[in-house]
């Protein structure tokens, strides 16, 4: 079991990650996981922790998952703007055929100005766009 663990775990959080140094390799055979660093993705910032100095190994793990981080969290991204647009799409038929009254009276307002807003982004990235070409 214990030869299946990565030597690295990285804990999750706001912009990076916390990360652990796993030993496996003692006499109780438990798991020990002593922190090592803290990263902070939107600064591509590695600390280490306290007065702890990372190997090379630690380095180039960390860099591997800072980069496999950021690969994923750009997919999640891209996949969340798709589900917007299917949300936009469900709403306009909820709005057509199911919506009360009451209920449209309550988001009209900020759907138009949330729409107006995104629409004066798009159009404005897209000009950008074409006159660069």
């Amino acid at each position: 079991m214990s030869g299946d663990l990565p030597k690295h775990y990285f804990r999750i959080r706001d912009n990076g990650a916390t990360v652990f140094r796993v030993d496996t390799e003692n006499r109780q055979r438990r798991i020990d996981m002593d922190q090592i660093a803290v990263v902070n993705l939107n600064k591509d910032e590695i600390r280490p922790h306290g007065e702890r100095e990372l190997n090379a190994e630690d380095e180039a793990a960390i860099r591997a998952w800072m980069s496999e981080r950021k690969t994923l969290l750009a997919m999640r991204e891209i996949d969340d703007i798709h589900r917007a647009i299917d949300h936009l799409n469900q709403t306009a038929q909820w709005a057509q055929a199911r919506a009360s009254q009451d209920q449209l009276e309550a988001v009209t307002d900020a759907l138009l100005l949330a729409m107006h807003d995104l629409r004066t982004v798009l159009v404005r990235k897209k000009a950008d766009r074409l006159s660069d070409r």
